[in-house]
């Protein structure tokens, strides 16, 4: 993609036209699987296993406030399990926050090397303590001193964060990292989800699930449209 600046103004930009997307595959309702989770799996382990996409697991994360203000973040998928889509936290930062006063969420994944999209609506709930701790045990132990040291969303002075990790290193050394009370993990559990793959011309395909009503958590029934470019 071409950017131009334009002139005289350098808080001025222009994009110049968009390389056309040249996707081979077809989305349609026919093609697609009757579950969006099984859906997304299919898509998911394709992109992982092809390696073009780089962090495939990055999400763009939308929460709002109950007044409305929406506030939107990079975060990373963690887990697709029967109910939804999976990602840690600290608790106290302002997505979480959010979350807990307006518990609806957005996501998107974009994989811009493959010209595919998944985008996701849904309610969301914490995950249960087990969970949390049994992935909190998996990450890499600066990971887990981090989540300790930083209180995310929280103003600090210059360097206050690097100071108490250095603190947390002397103070746990070889010894294990419990989990902060205050970090854990939210799922996402859908009522829409959209499938897009991106076309010339600008003739995408779109494929989207809406949980129909009367709908349960054991027994979900999607409806699956095809949506306008």
């Amino acid at each position: 993609m071409d950017l131009v600046i334009s002139e005289p103004s350098p808080s001025k930009i222009k994009v110049l036209p968009h390389n056309q997307y040249q996707t081979s595959e077809s989305l349609s309702p026919s093609t697609v699987s009757p579950s969006p989770l099984d859906q997304f799996h299919i898509w998911f382990k394709q992109v992982v296993e092809d390696g073009v996409v780089r962090e495939p697991e990055a999400i763009s994360l939308s929460t709002a406030t109950p007044s409305g203000i929406p506030s939107a973040r990079m975060v990373l998928f963690k887990q697709l399990d029967e109910r939804g889509f999976i990602f840690y936290t600290n608790y106290s930062s302002r997505k979480s926050k959010e979350l807990e006063s307006n518990p609806h969420a957005a996501m998107v994944f974009y994989w811009r090397e493959v010209s595919k999209s998944v985008r996701v609506i849904g309610k969301v709930e914490k995950v249960s303590r087990e969970e949390s701790e049994a992935y909190f045990k998996t990450r890499p132990k600066g990971s887990q001193l981090g989540a300790w040291a930083s209180h995310q969303s929280q103003v600090v002075e210059e360097g206050e964060v690097r100071e108490r990790l250095k603190k947390l290193e002397e103070r746990y050394g070889d010894s294990s990292v419990p989990t902060p009370e205050f970090w854990g993990g939210w799922r996402v559990i859908p009522i829409e989800v959209e499938f897009w793959c991106g076309k010339p011309s600008r003739l995408h395909d779109r494929v989207c699930y809406r949980l129909e009503e009367g709908s349960t958590a054991e027994n979900p029934k999607w409806k699956i449209e095809c949506l306008a470019p």
